[in-house]
């Protein structure tokens, strides 16, 4: 009764069950979730990366796990996203606008995101409570596909130093490396990024995680290579999420 139970949500959300069996994915495929401290930029990552991802596939997932700040998420770009090919998993601003806190349930498609092929990006909620919303994602945390990158901006109280950010990291339950996106907004330079890249670097040999990045936004990336950063170091992103505000 559990598998049928479960074929049956499956076949609600649109995922094959042939013969009452669930099939999961188990082909090459990216799945990543991206998480961080309030205002770290890893929902701008998030989209910046499934439209990268979109450029080469046709099945990309972008999930919006982010229930602690609801009307700052990616669902307020959910229409557009959609436009550019992406399938998005998220509520409406029209599903759960003036619920507060109860309109930031679980939307049910999340839950089984994993069985779907294609790659998935998520974007989960900000900081240690948020993080912990991976475990709402039926066989996410057991995957050997996974990878969490943790989004840190050294311009932000909790990630600042190397050992607040040490602190911070290991307080979350799972983290498979670090990006650097130390920015100020309009007012970041490029020698706050490497600055913040210092600190990144010098917490993750601390914690034994690689720094998979460094982020900028793409009007200022040529000022970083010239700066001297290896070009596969630096992933140049648009910035999507002013237009999320609701």
């Amino acid at each position: 009764m559990y598998g049928v139970s479960r074929c049956r949500i499956a076949k609600l959300l649109g995922i094959v069950c042939p013969g009452g069996v669930i099939i999961l994915h188990t082909g090459t495929r990216i799945v990543e979730a991206y998480i961080g401290e309030y205002a770290s930029g890893k929902s701008e990552l998030a989209i910046n990366r499934a439209l990268e991802l979109r450029q080469t596939s046709d099945e990309v997932t972008l999930v919006d796990l982010d229930f602690v700040e609801p009307f700052y998420t990616l669902r307020g770009l959910r229409d557009f996203l959609r436009q550019q090919g992406l399938t998005v998993i998220a509520w409406g601003r029209e599903d759960s606008f003036g619920l507060g806190e109860t309109g930031s349930l679980v939307n049910p498609p999340a839950r089984w995101v994993m069985w779907r092929s294609g790659h998935i990006i998520i974007d989960v909620g900000y900081g240690v409570h948020g993080a912990a919303s991976l475990n709402l994602v039926e066989g996410a945390l057991e995957s050997p596909e996974l990878k969490v990158w943790a989004v840190i901006n050294t311009g932000r109280p909790m990630t600042s130093s190397v050992k607040d950010l040490v602190d911070y990291v290991k307080g979350l339950q799972r983290v498979d490396g670090l990006i650097n996106n130390s920015h100020l907004g309009d007012l970041t330079t490029v020698d706050f990024v490497i600055k913040g890249l210092q600190v990144v670097e010098k917490a993750g040999e601390i914690l034994n995680l690689p720094v998979i990045y460094t982020a900028i936004e793409k009007t200022l990336a040529p000022k970083l290579l010239a700066a001297g950063l290896n070009p596969s170091q630096i992933k140049a992103i648009t910035r999507y999420m002013p237009g999320a505000m609701w």
